[in-house]
């Protein structure tokens, strides 16, 4: 089920305050990630750090959602000057529809981006800034990533459901929805997203 509208969430942080999901104060960026340490999603969630500001100033709040447990979250994203969620349960991926697919690594798309990701990551364990990821990953390693951004009053102005393991959307994409919210968001399928079951595509 793709979902039009979010229900009142009320998620909690590994650290910091709870955050309300709609906020009906700004939009909300809400991304569903993989699992704590993963290699891409740090890859990107670097890109989202430094331009977090940018990100802010347009009136958007970060969100992002793991399937790992807070304590590991802990070690791995206590740096991140956004909320992180653990949802080691997957119940918040199940209720967005966010899915896991042997394509997340197969996806031809996806190698270029998970070499880098794990070249780049393996300097910065071997330099102490980075932790790798525990061997074992009860909620699996072939998660797909997925981004909304959700208004005040709980509408979808905007989804994407990735269809590797690196296809979420860039901070240019996010800033550009973010400043023309009343822009129905169209993919390359055609379909506008935040219909019940459209899937928002950029390829």
């Amino acid at each position: 089920m793709r979902m039009s509208v979010v229900t009142a969430h009320s998620l909690t942080p590994v650290s910091g305050p709870p955050v309300a999901v709609p906020d009906p104060e700004r939009l909300i960026h809400l991304q569903f990630r993989r699992f704590a340490g993963c290699p891409v999603c740090n890859l990107h969630l670097r890109s989202v750090v430094r331009r977090h500001e940018e990100i802010e100033a347009a009136g958007v709040r970060e969100v992002v959602v793991f399937h790992s447990s807070a304590e590991e979250l802990l070690e791995h994203t206590a740096a991140l000057p956004f909320a992180v969620v653990a949802d080691p349960d997957k119940r918040l991926y199940a209720e967005f529809g966010v899915e896991s697919a042997p394509r997340a690594l197969l996806d031809p798309r996806a190698w270029g981006p998970v070499l880098w990701a794990v070249l780049r990551g393996g300097w910065e364990v071997a330099r102490g800034r980075e932790h790798l990821p525990a061997s074992k990953q009860p909620g699996g390693r072939l998660g797909l990533p997925a981004d909304f951004l959700i208004a005040g009053d709980g509408r979808v102005i905007a989804a994407k459901y990735g269809e590797h393991a690196y296809d979420q959307w860039s901070v240019d994409e996010l800033l550009e929805l973010a400043t023309a919210p009343s822009r129905p968001a169209r993919g390359a399928a055609g379909r506008t997203a935040g219909e019940p079951t459209a899937r928002s595509e950029q390829r």
